[in-house]
């Protein structure tokens, strides 16, 4: 049986029905998120952990977002995302602790993040700073008992392959976004789980085109109208041993369309997984 869930944001006005509308589609998973690191209160854990507790629904991992200009673009994209940028790296280093402790009091396995475009140039004056930062939200992780996973997107498998075995900490691990890897132009996700695939912790359903503009990312589609190759990535990810959630992320407005595509994808996942 599959581990279907979706992405579900937490935010203030909402917090008195955090899972329902992941309930109301039939899973019992999610990846809980957030962009506003000190709405991240013990008295907000509570009310999470209570609501665990009514729907049925466990967060498998906790998204966290952070501070500061966010560009999600080739130009203003490497100036501005995670921890790469050093004027933000302190502050954004900060945030993801706070997000570390609160995933630890819900009950989440580990925190996700998009660390930014991580230099492919070892040699490149960030690249260093940039470890040192990412070995450090591990290490808090660490001593919490839960996971630092990142989300694909900005960085190659084989850079993305390189930082972990850099920093070498066993709590690290990928969240792969398939989409991500074709939007951004960084590489083929079935050929990327040849690359890191023992790290894969879990998955975002996605599907997207390729940049056909130099200074864009590719277009996010509702999955099986893209170009990832659902069936031959689901067989792949049977091949290595793949276990974890399928957490499904449609980017567009919540409501019927979004609901819609979701349960298909949900549907198709079953086929593809069995096919």
């Amino acid at each position: 049986m599959l581990k279907i869930g979706v992405i579900n944001s937490l935010r203030l006005d909402r917090q008195d029905c955090i899972f329902d509308r992941v309930r109301d589609m039939g899973f019992k998973t999610c990846q809980l998120s957030s962009w506003r690191p000190y709405e991240l209160s013990d008295g907000l854990a509570e009310k999470v952990k209570a609501q665990i507790v009514s729907s049925g629904v466990q967060p498998c991992a906790f998204w966290a977002g952070y501070t500061g200009p966010i560009f999600w673009n080739f130009t203003e994209g490497p100036l501005t995302l995670g921890l790469v940028p050093p004027e933000y790296r302190f502050q954004r280093l900060n945030e993801l602790k706070l997000a570390a402790d609160f995933a630890s009091k819900i009950g989440a396995r580990a925190i996700i993040t998009h660390c930014g475009f991580i230099p492919e140039n070892m040699t490149d004056p960030e690249y260093k700073g940039t470890l040192i930062a990412i070995a450090s939200a591990a290490a808090y992780c660490k001593q919490l008992g839960i996971g630092f996973w990142f989300e694909t997107g900005q960085e190659t498998p084989v850079v993305l392959l390189r930082v972990i075995e850099e920093i070498g900490g066993d709590n690290l691990g990928i969240n792969l976004d398939p989409a991500n890897l074709l939007m951004y132009g960084k590489g083929n996700p079935i050929d990327a789980l040849d690359v890191f695939g023992k790290y894969v912790r879990n998955l975002h359903v996605k599907d997207g085109l390729v940049p056909t503009d130099g200074k864009k990312l590719g277009k996010e589609v509702q999955v099986g109208k893209g170009m990832v190759d659902f069936p031959r990535f689901m067989r792949k990810l049977r091949q290595i041993g793949f276990d974890g959630e399928f957490i499904i992320e449609r980017e567009i407005a919540e409501g019927e369309e979004q609901k819609r595509d979701i349960l298909e994808t949900a549907e198709n996942l079953q086929k593809w997984w069995n096919g």
